[in-house]
């Protein structure tokens, strides 16, 4: 487990390796030592995306989501792995480095203009939108449309790149294909290769309005971007038009979508004055616990929501862990919060004090399990319960006719980062793996959780902080958690080396680990590519 001295130098310590030291980049690929072993038929390449560099000039970035973003991969070819990094050279990158400072505007940290330099020029570029430009700094994830990849973060701005090499390519505006000025960095990929995503349209006069969209494996002339023929879905109405929700994922089963519209949300007049105001757009996120949770369900077959109105307690969640269909049902699983203080926990100011058991976190992430009855008979009385799967006691009671009231199903605590075997997406499922929380914000262990038996089984070692796990299933593979998972690791011991972790995901004992010579970072999501030989 990891080191719970709570001094002021081991928690500074954490702090520096972890969140506020810049690192470099290693454009070459160079070899890892590997201890134990690499399966000869793991063949791909882990990519990787995150924060890189928090300081440029004598300015800091506020928020650890904030830094700019450093793309790194590792390479499995005959048992051997080969390790690369490279900053993502967005236009916020290229403005920030070459003017020494912060000048481009991030979620947590508000960039102002250079005395030197004219600030009615980029007053009227604020005044000129109703949301203002965003940032191009694509931090969080490594999405896939057809057979190209790009990283993204949660504006309309997606970058591609070379998942070889790193380099980056073009930058790619969502606005020239589908009105989303912000979308999602966790879209799903369905049996016929499409990209399914979600993204909010903010419209003149309240219009506001969430976009469920599809891009199809490729374009039609097979020449230009897949986004070409990206096909709007459904669209869905925000409840509170001028402060929409704030989302980070949604649910897929084969014939359903479940997109949350939770009490987190954007307050859209603030977010459009915010510069003038001199606040950063994060403290335009407000959470009210007061405030219904709805839960949609959108059937892909109509592109319609269905007609009844599911809702539950106020909750923050940013992460689905998988949905599928049974006996009539939807069956959709989350970690969930109680409120939004996990963001806030990121701000660089509070991340020393959440490294303190005297501070610890308030609300714990919980996998809860909901259902959505999808035959609301008519006949049924108030008050009764619609679900009739008996290996649950999630609830949805009805309240008035095409209202249903949901409770959900708590399965374990502690949980965040979920990943499951995606040839399971959209099916009924067993296994999540996980990293896993105790009484902090960051992760000190990875887990496999065993949905029927409620066996947790973990990997942890001594000043090690893992990322996020990532299943990779053997080809061969019969049972669900045939396969390995992989975790990039960093450690607060001077004397350990950064390294990728390998466990057999069935029993989840490390079969191997490949140290790297270089300045790994702590990351925050990524994808696995396969390769043919």
């Amino acid at each position: 487990m990891a080191s719970t001295d709570n001094t002021v130098e081991s928690v500074e310590s954490v702090v520096g390796v972890l969140f506020s030291k810049n690192r470099q980049e290693c454009p070459e690929p160079i070899k890892a030592e590997v201890q134990g072993y690499i399966p000869n038929w793991l063949k791909g390449t882990l990519l990787r995306n995150g924060p890189g560099i928090h300081t440029i000039g004598e300015m800091s970035y506020n928020h650890w989501f904030d830094g700019l973003s450093l793309l790194h991969s590792f390479t499995f070819k005959n048992g051997e792995v080969f390790y690369r990094s490279k900053f993502l050279r967005s236009d916020t990158y290229n403005s920030n480095t070459e003017a020494q400072r912060i000048v481009v505007s991030e979620f947590g940290t508000m960039a102002y203009p250079d005395p030197c330099k004219n600030i009615f020029a980029k007053a009227f570029t604020y005044l000129s939108h109703v949301v203002p430009e965003f940032t191009d700094n694509c931090l969080i994830n490594i999405i896939k449309f057809g057979d190209d990849y790009y990283a993204s973060s949660e504006t309309n701005f997606i970058r591609k790149i070379d998942p070889q090499t790193l380099d980056t390519i073009e930058k790619v505006d969502y606005m020239k294909y589908v009105t989303v000025n912000l979308a999602t960095s966790h879209p799903h990929y369905d049996s016929a290769g499409n990209t399914i995503n979600m993204g909010t349209s903010i419209g003149d006069k309240g219009k506001t309005k969430y976009m469920l969209f599809k891009v199809p494996p490729i374009a039609a002339d097979n020449k230009k971007s897949p986004l070409k023929n990206a096909e709007v879905l459904c669209s869905i109405s925000a409840h509170h038009l001028l402060s929409p929700s704030y989302y980070h994922s949604f649910g897929m089963t084969e014939n359903y979508i479940i997109f949350i519209e939770q009490p987190l949300r954007l307050e859209i007049v603030k977010l459009a004055t915010a510069y003038f105001r001199g606040v950063n757009w994060g403290s335009c996120i407000s959470f009210n616990k007061d405030d219904k949770t709805w839960f949609h369900i959108i059937d892909k077959r109509t592109k319609k929501p269905v007609t009844e109105k599911f809702y539950s307690d106020s909750l923050v969640v940013y992460h689905h862990i998988n949905a599928y269909e049974e006996d009539g049902h939807i069956v959709f699983d989350i970690v969930a919060y109680k409120d939004n203080s996990l963001y806030e926990m990121f701000y660089m100011a509070n991340i020393r004090k959440n490294l303190k058991p005297e501070t610890a976190m308030t609300s714990t992430p919980t996998y809860k399990r909901y259902v959505i009855p999808l035959q609301c008979a008519k006949k049924a009385e108030v008050g009764v319960n619609l679900v009739k799967l008996p290996e649950t006691t999630a609830t949805a009671v009805k309240v008035k006719e095409g209202e249903i009231y949901c409770q959900p199903e708590i399965k374990c605590e502690g949980i965040e980062l979920p990943r499951i075997n995606y040839a399971y997406n959209g099916k009924k499922y067993r296994y999540v793996y996980a990293s896993h929380v105790e009484w902090r914000p960051i992760p000190t262990k990875i887990v496999k959780f065993d949905i029927v038996t409620k066996e947790m089984l973990e990997w942890t070692d001594d000043m090690c902080w893992p990322a996020e796990p990532l299943f990779v299933p053997h080809p061969d593979a019969k049972e669900e958690d045939d396969g390995v998972i992989l975790s990039s690791i960093v450690s607060s011991d001077p004397k350990k080396s950064p390294f990728l972790l390998i466990l057999d995901a069935k029993t989840f004992k490390e079969i191997g680990r490949a140290s790297i010579s270089a300045d790994i970072h702590l990351d925050l999501h990524g994808i696995f590519i396969p390769h043919n030989n």
